[in-house]
């Protein structure tokens, strides 16, 4: 059976970036405790585009529309099925609706709306 992943990209000001680590850290305990495979958050050092004028690919940073003081982020979560996706998923809503409520002071480190987000069918696994 192939494995499902969930797989975000996102960019995190610079000066934001310990308070974003420390919140891809609690999210890493959650879904791993929650029954996650795998999880990872990959912060870009390499996102030079290579162009002899037959590149037609986009950088990430393009993609992405990161301005200077950002960085992009590209991290993922490995499942066993959809189905185990979805069953993890609903734990850590659960998790950190019980943690963060209307009344908490905690702010994403950064903008949501610039945050791109999917869940993928494994076809070929190494």
């Amino acid at each position: 059976m192939s494995k499902y992943v969930d797989g975000f990209v996102l960019v995190v000001p610079k000066d934001k970036k310990e308070e974003y680590k420390k919140m891809a850290e609690e999210g890493r305990d959650s879904w791993m405790r929650n029954g996650a495979l795998q999880y990872f958050e990959c912060s870009a050092n390499d996102l030079s585009q290579q162009d002899d004028g037959t590149n037609k690919t986009r950088s990430f940073n393009d993609m992405a529309e990161a301005k200077d003081g950002e960085d992009v982020w590209f991290s993922f979560i490995v499942f066993k099925s959809k189905e185990h996706r979805d069953e993890v998923n609903k734990k850590v809503m659960e998790e950190m609706e019980a943690a963060y409520d209307e009344n908490s002071s905690f702010a994403m480190p950064f903008e949501m709306s610039r945050m791109a987000y999917g869940g993928f069918e494994t076809i070929v696994e190494g």
